[in-house]
């Protein structure tokens, strides 16, 4: 986490913008989580902090994060916008359809499977995202009782 504060923190004397601790908090939060976060939800954990903190420092402190290359903006086909610290490594997405609940995968034969394709259609690949969906697990027991 602080390789990733120390590198938001350079960002923020790059853009010329003022280092404040409140920013700070909230994006200390965000990468304390560990799965995918919307605005409310972060919001809900930044008041638990700093109840002085609003919602507008929230979505200022997410949007320059996502502008510093350091968070993601993923708008998975649920309706709700969440973030995650940009990854070290590549991952793709199982997204369920009726929780919303995001799990995280990689797995190199379905990433060499991609680079093949690109090659066959003589594409040089430099970026792709996966989503897959479906009903996880508990929504599958729940939606049989």
């Amino acid at each position: 986490m602080n390789m990733w504060m120390e590198q938001f923190n350079q960002f923020i004397l790059k853009t010329g913008l003022r280092h404040s601790q409140q920013r700070e908090q909230v994006a200390r939060i965000f990468f304390s989580t560990t799965t995918h976060i919307g605005i409310e939800e972060l919001f809900k954990k930044v008041q638990k902090i700093n109840s002085k903190i609003g919602i507008a420092t929230v979505y200022r402190t997410l949007n320059l994060l996502v502008e510093s290359g350091l968070a993601q903006k993923r708008n998975f086909d649920t309706g709700a916008v969440t973030y995650e610290p940009t990854p070290v490594k590549h991952h793709d997405h199982l997204i369920c359809t009726q929780c919303q609940e995001v799990v995280e995968f990689h797995h190199e034969k379905i990433e060499e499977l991609q680079e093949g394709i690109a090659k066959s259609y003589k594409y040089e690949l430099q970026f792709h995202k996966m989503e897959l969906y479906g009903i996880c697990s508990k929504c599958r027991l729940l939606k049989k009782k």
